[in-house]
């Protein structure tokens, strides 16, 4: 059961385009498992969506909710689209389009949607409002990662990378380090990557190389962040930043740090890359950035990984807040929901590092011996119906 998706949807998402032409696209929504809550997960725009990823996603999802405590399930959605290609337009249609299709399975009790790739806080003002409009009311819960005028949360933006800091914090505690005598290394100088950053900055440590698609910067004294981060707002990347030396991703991935913080895309510390690094912590702000062949050589090597279904978890306890706080009515400060994803993502770390020292595993088994207890304890506990 633990295995198999709850549910799958596959509709069809024709869309008339400015031109009068129309195309059609493919959708998908899975719930992986409802065992513990409703289904929690992003909504995704990329060419390459096809069931078998969403499929993946969701279950990944189920697992990350269950290391955090969250009362939800796992679920995941896409649409096979190039969100590129298209005007605001068109993509406001085809997001319509799919909600009304998949309007049966999805609600504030049932499957909470939130950004992912190619999607955004306007993505999920859609959603809500197509979902409202035909209910008759607005309904703010069905989806998080809104806008804060129509019932978002404040912190969203940055909890993901907030989440990031407080489990390398947490790590680097147990080996009774002060995160203000670290280096970090971040690849990836995205949403999450950019925010950990200047929150490693803020707190002490020093950020000694970025990265993002285009190329890396590098100071070994470490980087100015604040000054690095007008400079991408102004050119669109770190490429070119004057206080620094540049730097490739593999160069990058191999530096002499202490933290090394992968948080752009899958698969980047593979069976080779694994081999150079030398950072004695890993924390996986993206998903899947270790392959399986990395992990190992990384452990055997030493290496601390705090893996992404916890370390990236802060975006599903923040979404989780948004939901409480729109179920209720009633929003927190910014500084309440700051404490309560410190508080929850601290106890996280501690209950999977207490685990992982008793058992001797390695945190990323040990987060997801936590993660399959839980919901297998769920399913044992309300039973078979019928």
């Amino acid at each position: 059961m633990l295995a198999t998706p709850r549910r799958e949807v596959n509709v069809s998402v024709p869309l008339r385009r400015d031109d009068g032409r129309t195309v059609l696209f493919h959708g998908f929504r899975v719930q992986h498992n409802v065992s513990r809550g409703p289904g929690k997960g992003g909504l995704r725009y990329h060419p390459s969506v096809d069931r078998d990823e969403v499929r993946a996603l969701a279950m990944w999802m189920t697992w990350k909710c269950a290391i955090v405590d969250l009362p939800y399930g796992g679920a995941k959605g896409g649409v096979s689209i190039d969100p590129d290609a298209h005007s605001a337009g068109e993509l406001e249609r085809v997001t319509r389009r799919y909600t009304s299709e998949i309007m049966p399975v999805i609600g504030p009790g049932r499957d909470i949607m939130a950004p992912d790739m190619g999607t955004d806080e306007q993505t999920m003002a859609w959603v809500m409002d197509t979902y409202s409009v035909n209910h008759g009311y607005t309904i703010p819960a069905v989806v998080t990662g809104k806008p804060i005028a129509v019932g978002g949360s404040l912190g969203r933006t940055t909890a993901t990378s907030a989440g990031v800091v407080h489990v390398t914090r947490a790590a680097l505690d147990e080996a009774k380090v002060p995160l203000s005598d670290v280096t970090v290394a971040i690849q990836g100088y995205g949403k999450v990557g950019a925010h950990a950053a200047t929150l490693f900055a803020a707190q002490g440590a020093r950020v000694v190389a970025v990265s993002d698609a285009f190329g890396g910067v590098h100071d070994p004294d470490g980087l100015d962040v604040r000054s690095l981060s007008e400079h991408v707002a102004a050119t669109g990347s770190v490429v070119g930043f004057e206080r620094s030396d540049p730097i490739d991703n593999p160069a990058l991935l191999a530096l002499d740090v202490d933290v090394l913080v992968p948080a752009a895309v899958e698969g980047v510390l593979d069976g080779e890359s694994a081999r150079q690094v030398r950072a004695r912590w890993v924390v996986e702000g993206a998903n899947g950035p270790t392959t399986a062949e990395g992990d190992g050589i990384l452990a055997a090597n030493g290496v601390i990984v705090v893996p992404d279904v916890l370390a990236n978890a802060g975006g599903v306890v923040v979404s989780y807040f948004e939901w409480v706080q729109a179920n209720q009515a009633y929003w927190w400060t910014e500084t309440e929901i700051g404490e309560k994803l410190e508080h929850r993502m601290l106890q996280a770390y501690d209950e999977v590092a207490s685990l992982s020292r008793r058992q001797g595993l390695t945190l990323r088994d040990a987060a997801l011996v936590i993660g399959v207890q839980r919901v297998a304890e769920a399913h044992e506990i309300r039973g078979l119906y019928p």
